[in-house]
């Protein structure tokens, strides 16, 4: 009995040494800076920005405003795309390496759903054509 406490209270004090041999001490966080004036008018352009986007002398904002939508578009359509059909590929292998028989069932239902999503994605793309070449804000 005493020698496995003795060979327990070595062991934990031999962890506890490499614990504090590899973990890096806590370093202070840094004061919280107060917001800058460049912040204030960032936000203050950012409020102003759909209000110049339909001036009559500001047409420039349409376009370049159309151009950025576009690229949102296409960009949250193509990653909300990939994560899904990720995931659905993902769980379809987990289902088939778990049950074999069902492959057939699993690849069928899998192929559908990828191509609703890659729908999805399309939708995306003629939103931001649309919105680059057939814009209806431009007259």
């Amino acid at each position: 009995m005493a020698r496995s406490m003795v060979l327990t209270g070595a062991v934990l004090l031999c962890s506890g040494a490499l614990f504090t041999a590899f973990v890096a001490a806590p370093r202070a966080s840094p004061a919280p800076v107060a917001p800058h004036a460049a912040t204030a008018a960032l936000s203050a352009i950012t409020l102003v920005a759909p209000e110049a986007a339909h001036a009559e002398d500001g047409a420039v904002w349409i376009p370049a405003l159309s151009a950025i939508g576009a690229g949102f578009a296409i960009g949250l359509a193509a990653i909300g795309s990939g994560v899904g059909q990720g995931i659905a590929s993902g769980r379809c292998i987990d289902g088939i390496s778990r049950q074999p028989e069902v492959a057939d069932d699993l690849r069928g239902v899998l192929l559908l759903s990828l191509a609703f999503m890659e729908s999805l994605t399309i939708y995306g793309l003629v939103i931001a054509l649309v919105l680059l070449f057939a814009n209806p804000l431009i007259k």
